[in-house]
């Protein structure tokens, strides 16, 4: 029987987009309430927080001059995004801006909770007189805004978490950390304005315990806590848009399991796979197998395989090779 012929290679873009985005407009008009909200309450807390001597109240404010220029961030990524999300001379896209401005929110995050935390500690050393009345008031009002902007990004943040939960019968191994299927920036302003709630409650229980117990070092050391619970915060998004921009390969487990699958489906040999992130919800697959001479194995089965299998494979390259014969 005549063996079929095979090129000693068959390659193939099987799944492909020109570019990978995603429409923020919904998520921008959110992010833009919140930074007029975040800018009045700012003002605010500083003027009042100078005025009365409260560094919980100080820092919270000054805390949100960073939140507010986080969300400016937020929406020139956005902006930017959606100007470029045709231009050729993008690779793959603009995706990755989102988790780019997510790391530039979650740096400017960490160095406010630094300055925070080294203000306090010298406000233990040096305390000043406050004016807990007034500073309470305005900690209050700073503490609703706050509330509010959790709500206003709330619904978006965490529909991206509701997500990436649903799964199907063949893709039930495929989302294994929730923040993969974020948008890393929506999160990073999601963040922000709860590190703002958690600096408003700390700044009004720091005054209440100098008010009505004369507990005067409080309020410093309520500021030295709020900027450590948000270092720690920084540091986890910053790890999270780290392995986006770094191309860090996603989807482990199910990675080894499609590889086995793929080996004994087509009786072939994958020899290399990788699964990396474009965007939220686009992934990019290159994988290369080696087959036998008289193998029947096309590129089009395994284009149809991955799409089962991988379901958030935006852009694809698979490879055939197959084994000379003496």
């Amino acid at each position: 029987m005549s063996q079929p012929h095979h090129s000693p290679n068959e390659s193939i873009n099987c799944i492909h987009q020109s570019h990978f985005h995603q429409d923020h407009d919904k998520q921008g008009k959110k992010v833009w309430l919140v930074l007029i909200l975040t800018l009045v309450t700012m003002v605010v807390e500083i003027g009042v927080g100078l005025w009365s001597g409260s560094m919980a109240l100080l820092a919270d404010g000054w805390h949100m001059s960073t939140h507010a220029a986080a969300f400016t961030i937020t929406l020139f990524t956005y902006w930017y995004a959606n100007k470029h999300k045709s231009n050729q001379a993008f690779s793959f896209g603009t995706g990755k801006v989102t988790a780019l401005g997510g790391f530039a929110s979650a740096i400017g995050l960490a160095i406010v909770a630094l300055l925070m935390a080294a203000e306090s500690i010298e406000r233990i050393i040096n305390p000043n007189a406050i004016h807990f009345n007034e500073a309470i008031g305005v900690a209050i009002i700073g503490l609703l805004v706050n509330i509010a902007s959790v709500f206003i990004l709330h619904d978006d943040h965490h529909h991206h978490d509701a997500h990436s939960h649903q799964h199907g019968h063949n893709d039930h191994h495929h989302e294994h950390s929730h923040h993969h299927g974020h948008d890393h920036n929506l999160k990073a302003a999601y963040f922000h304005v709860l590190a703002d709630a958690l600096t408003s409650i700390l700044a009004i229980l720091a005054l209440l315990a100098g008010k009505y117990f004369n507990i005067i070092w409080m309020d410093a050391v309520m500021g030295i806590i709020g900027g450590l619970i948000i270092l720690k915060w920084a540091y986890n998004l910053v790890c999270q848009t780290s392995e986006t921009l770094l191309d860090k390969a996603v989807e482990l487990e199910a990675s080894d399991e499609i590889k086995t699958r793929l080996a004994k489906q087509f009786d072939a040999q994958v020899t290399d796979f990788h699964i990396w992130r474009l965007a939220d919800k686009h992934n990019a697959l290159i994988v290369s197998l080696q087959a036998k001479t008289d193998s029947s194995v096309t590129v089009e089965q395994v284009k149809t395989y991955l799409k089962q299998a991988l379901p958030k494979i935006s852009h694809a390259t698979v490879e055939i090779q197959f084994n000379r014969q003496a």
